[in-house]
């Protein structure tokens, strides 16, 4: 017996401090184990303590149930790397749903960890099973199920009580992610995320940084709005200056013609497009949200569901979604609902549509806006709200190829080695600015008044293009255009004016109520 409880201590001891030091091969650095706060040092051997009696339980094997612990952390450290590179954020608790969204969409994930990484993790766990399975025997061949249920269960209550404790008197976080995970360590980063999502969200007062429309009968002379989340849209001018100064030509003319545009601070970098989608269709701050910032459609949305739409569909509006991917993608098909969409039209609008690599292109999505926009075109009926999310411009570039003659017509001199990403990416904007071309010849005839709103939800990922070249600042751009309010914006070289992301909702309120 006495051997059996050694085999048991010696595994789970060797496991715990396994785990720390595996916190080593973290990018970002998290502080070592003994400059911690206890609390911090409890909450990580808690969750040790707990993951590894729960795989004694399932597994009956202490070294192989410490193997799997070990495996399942190295596998969180190493999607912890390869996310920090790609998009400058550590891994966060919210990001555990994107394993199953990473089986679901492959091709949206799985590339910036690496196929071959992916591949060879996959490999290395079932090899380890085996034989961890093989190798060790298993504790029911050595001693009664009693015994075996007490040593497992042992571990589960020490694990339990030191989670307590450690939670118990943790102190506060600033929900800045690298800042916090260097302070409590990985595992109690992890966990203090996840615990706080899970508290009750306080019912939120009336979003005022939203002002209200009339409705009633005035609702016939409002115009249509068309706002365009353009996915990883930035004018890549700014930083890259060998690309052809007219690769955004609409763009630039409906700059010329707006009654807005500049650039966006925005909640993103690289990916993480709900949090400027939420932060433009709610008006709200990103870090007025706490733990919630990182991802409002898990919660947040379901206690405070006010949005630009839900104030454009009480002023009579129809609204309307329309996006060429799986409604499902980020619990869309439940969210917008509740935030005060009529319909949303999703991939499957788009069957038979051509695609631009992989997703369907920017062009037949702005057929699909205009067919919107004619079905409805009746001097008399509900003015219209559009919000569009692309897909076209969507990663990961590095999977496609750049074309014979693209370097050619993009660029106003040839880029340096390493810079494909970035010749693809400005190959997708060619056809985003058919889109807004489009767009705005559409409008221009149309006889209604309307708005046309565009704008980037963050930059795209190209880690390789901005270590040759340059780091972009991370701001995106817009422009608010309408066609009963054309202006002359002759000088576009001052850039326009930079804002949050979050005001962009509002400055559209006060356009349709001029």
């Amino acid at each position: 017996m006495f051997d059996l409880i050694t085999a048991v201590v010696v595994a789970g001891g060797i496991g715990l401090i396994a785990s720390f030091l595996l916190e080593l091969l973290l990018h970002p650095r998290a502080i070592v184990p003994w400059r911690r706060h206890w609390t911090s040092l409890c909450v990580h051997a808690g969750i040790w303590f707990l993951w590894f009696g729960v795989a004694l339980a399932l597994v009956h094997r202490p070294v192989f149930s410490t193997v799997i612990g070990l495996a399942l952390l190295m596998l969180i450290v190493m999607v912890n790397n390869a996310k920090f590179h790609s998009l400058r954020e550590p891994f966060l608790a919210q990001d555990f749903e994107y394993f199953t969204d990473a089986i679901r969409h492959p091709r949206l994930y799985i590339p910036f960890l690496g196929w071959g990484r992916a591949i060879s993790i996959a490999v290395a766990v079932i090899a380890a099973i085996a034989v961890g399975l093989v190798l060790e025997p298993s504790l029911f061949s050595r001693t009664t199920p009693q015994i075996f249920w007490l040593h497992s269960m042992s571990s589960v209550v020490i694990g339990v009580f030191l989670l307590c404790l450690g939670h118990w008197r943790s102190g506060p976080v600033c929900y800045q992610p690298e800042a916090d995970l260097y302070r409590l360590g990985l595992l109690a980063y992890l966990w203090r995320y996840w615990r706080d999502e899970q508290r009750k969200i306080d019912v939120c007062d009336a979003n005022e940084t939203l002002p209200e429309l009339p409705d009633g009968d005035a609702h016939a002379s409002l115009p249509d709005l068309v706002v365009i989340q353009s996915e990883s849209f930035f004018d890549p001018r700014r930083s890259f200056s060998g690309l052809r100064s007219d690769l955004l030509s609409a763009f630039d003319c409906l700059k010329t013609e707006s009654v807005d545009y500049g650039q966006l601070q925005v909640p993103a970098w690289g990916a993480n497009t709900v949090r400027s989608e939420f932060a433009f269709l709610s008006g709200r701050e990103n870090a007025s949200l706490g733990v919630h910032q990182f991802n409002p459609y898990r919660r947040f949305v379901w206690s405070c569901p006010e949005t630009i739409a839900t104030r454009l569909r009480a002023a009579g509006y129809r609204t309307v979604c329309i996006h060429p991917y799986p409604a499902s993608f980020y619990t869309r098909n439940r969210v917008y609902p509740k935030i005060g969409f009529d319909e949303f039209i999703d991939i499957r609008a788009f069957e038979n549509a051509p695609k631009s690599g992989p997703y369907v292109g920017d062009q037949p999505l702005a057929e699909r806006v205009i067919q919107e926009l004619r079905c409805a075109d009746d001097a008399v009926r509900r003015p219209l709200f559009v919000f569009v999310i692309t897909m076209e411009n969507h990663g990961p570039l590095h999977l496609e190829r750049v074309a014979a003659g693209d370097v050619a017509r993009l660029y106003r001199e040839t880029p340096p080695a390493g810079c494909d990403d970035l010749t693809i990416y400005a190959r997708h904007l060619e056809n985003a600015d058919k889109m807004f071309s489009s767009l705005r010849s559409h409008l221009l005839k149309s006889s209604r008044d309307a708005i046309l709103c565009i704008y980037g939800d963050h930059v795209p990922i190209m880690p390789t293009v901005y270590a040759q070249l340059a780091v972009p600042d991370g701001t995106t751009d817009f422009v608010i255009w309408r066609n009963r309010r054309i202006k002359q914006n002759a000088d576009l070289r001052a850039g326009g004016r930079t804002v949050p992301l979050d005001t962009l909702a509002r400055r559209l309120l006060e356009e349709i109520a001029r």
